[in-house]
């Protein structure tokens, strides 16, 4: 234990501060595609009476037209989260007549692009861009690698903590640029052990066959005689991986965590300089736009990354810009599978697990990366991802290769101390029993979500598909049989939402060619 992470921890420790550790901001942004009765993807538009995707703020869609995503509000209280949760599943389902909602992160019996519907998100400007930014990446990637669906966890210290560790440092840094400073050498950390939250809860070491249907395979296997599913035998997150969000034009796009000043001109580059596969896309055909640039990215998003630092934007503000002008305000996990065992997807032991693991990353030494560390956070993850669960498995390190079993002992290891302050906040032993349990993924790797998938597609005799759509179909019935509390709120939002995607649409006076112009000019300025 580094004598730099010892005064973090005696720092929380405190009787004054140990209250902080209550303090932690935090959302959830679930994502999950609305499908049929029979386990294919929903050609029906967005329910009308969950209001307009663009305005509100709680319930919209990703990608396609049938990849829901919900949202919850900033909060401090990790049940209160997951029970909002639960309360917009509830009252989505009241919306859906006879559909359902996956229940995992590969996705169900597809039919290929021409049957996954883009999103669609009004006439604004700002509507238009959503969905030609869509489309641009179905013109990039193909449109079913946009079906996966996952969990993003936002994760934000109170500002007090900053204050506190600002003055106890005696840093030179200005406040903002200290906070900003912190959360990359999080990010830093995060890259280089994430392997650790892939292994323990990466739940798609299989998809349906019909995903991969006349492609590449990627090396997987049919799971079966009938080659309904396909599969490798030790993966735990595919989903991370090659099939998953993944992109050979972006792996060499060497994005920088040591400043945010790299991080930001980095990504201003790659949306900025034309990509010239990209531009042999077009931006328009007959008039209609195809893409919103030629470049890399069209926009930060774009970057597919495991990891984001963030400030939240208002319309029409480019995340770079805001970033550069007020600093980062919070980080965004984005490497959670959705789990098919649990009616959320994600249950508070996971998140207890979350929030101590960030800790351990903010509060650890977090040294500047280099191209060998890129490479060897690259490596294990793909190991991982694959491999997860082979016997033996060896990652890299900077003095060799080690047992997977050994880092991650190692890493378990020296959150302990962060997991008791944690229980002692929250006058619980609950963090504690949770890294017990992560434990025991380690010793037996069939304990782990991936395994349990694999094994009950085998004991059950089930292709991937069917087994998730029978935890679809028992989650529906869940969903079902409970009154969401937020009934009276979750109506006003949708209501309200639908009023005020009226009025951006009465307002709007630019054409969308000078929309999109001074949106970009903005890049140009930084």
């Amino acid at each position: 234990m580094s004598p730099h992470f010892q005064r973090q921890l005696q720092l929380l420790a405190s009787p004054d501060q140990l209250p902080l550790l209550t303090q932690i901001n935090r959302g959830i942004e679930k994502e999950s595609l609305r499908i049929t009765a029979d386990g294919t993807l929903a050609q029906t538009p967005h329910p009308a009476g969950l209001g307009s995707p663009l305005t509100h703020g709680t319930i919209t869609t990703d990608y396609s037209e049938a990849l829901m995503e919900f949202i919850t509000p900033v909060c401090q209280d990790i049940a209160d989260s997951l029970n909002t949760l639960e309360d917009v599943h509830s009252f989505v389902y009241s919306h859906l007549d006879n559909e359902l909602l996956w229940s995992a992160s590969m996705p169900c019996i597809m039919g290929g692009d021409s049957l996954i519907p883009v999103a669609q998100f009004g006439h604004a400007n700002i509507a238009q861009m959503k969905t030609i930014y869509r489309l641009g990446l179905g013109h990039r990637y193909g449109r079913l690698m946009q079906t996966i669906a996952g969990i993003h966890y936002n994760f934000s210290m109170p500002e007090s903590w900053w204050q506190l560790s600002h003055q106890t440092s005696k840093s030179s840094q200005n406040l903002t640029d200290f906070i900003s400073a912190g959360y990359l050498g999080l990010i830093r950390n995060f890259q280089r052990y994430s392997w650790l939250l892939i292994y323990l809860y990466g739940a798609s070491p299989a998809t349906c066959a019909s995903f991969l249907k006349g492609s590449d395979k990627h090396g997987l296997q049919p799971f079966d005689q009938q080659g309904n599913s396909l599969y490798l035998p030790y993966a735990t997150a595919l989903r991370m991986g090659d099939l998953g969000y993944q992109s050979n034009a972006q792996k060499d796009l060497n994005i920088c965590y040591n400043s945010l000043e790299s991080y930001i001109d980095t990504l201003k580059q790659a949306i900025l300089q034309p990509h010239p596969p990209y531009q042999a896309i077009g931006i328009k055909q007959n008039g209609n736009y195809k893409q919103l640039n030629e470049g890399l990215l069209q926009i930060e998003n774009e970057f597919y990354s495991p990891i984001r630092p963030k400030r939240v934007t208002r319309s029409g503000e480019t995340p770079l810009g805001v970033l550069k002008s007020q600093g980062i305000e919070y980080i965004e996990v984005r490497c959670i599978d959705v789990s098919p065992f649990t009616p959320l997807g994600i249950d508070q032991a996971q998140v207890q697990f979350l929030d101590t693991f960030l800790l351990f990353c903010l509060l650890s030494d977090s040294p500047d990366c280099d191209e060998h560390d890129r490479n060897t956070i690259a490596s294990n993850l793909e190991r991982v991802v694959n491999r997860g669960r082979e016997p033996g498995l060896l990652l890299q390190t900077n003095a060799g290769e080690r047992p997977l079993k050994e880092m991650a002992a190692a890493v378990l290891s020296g959150m302990d101390d962060i997991a008791s302050l944690l229980d002692q906040a929250h006058s619980t032993s609950s963090y504690s029993a949770t890294m017990v349990q992560q434990r025991a993924k380690i010793d037996d790797p069939e304990l782990t979500p991936s395994a349990r998938i694999l094994r009950e597609m085998g004991d059950k005799s089930l292709p991937f598909y069917k087994l998730a759509l029978r935890y679809s179909q028992q989650w529906q019935q869940h969903f079902r049989d409970r009154t969401p509390g937020m009934l009276h709120e979750l109506n006003r939002q949708s209501n309200d939402s639908l009023a005020k995607q009226a009025d951006i649409e009465a307002a709007d006076t630019l054409s969308f060619e000078h929309y999109l112009a001074d949106y970009y000019q903005q890049y140009q300025d930084l």
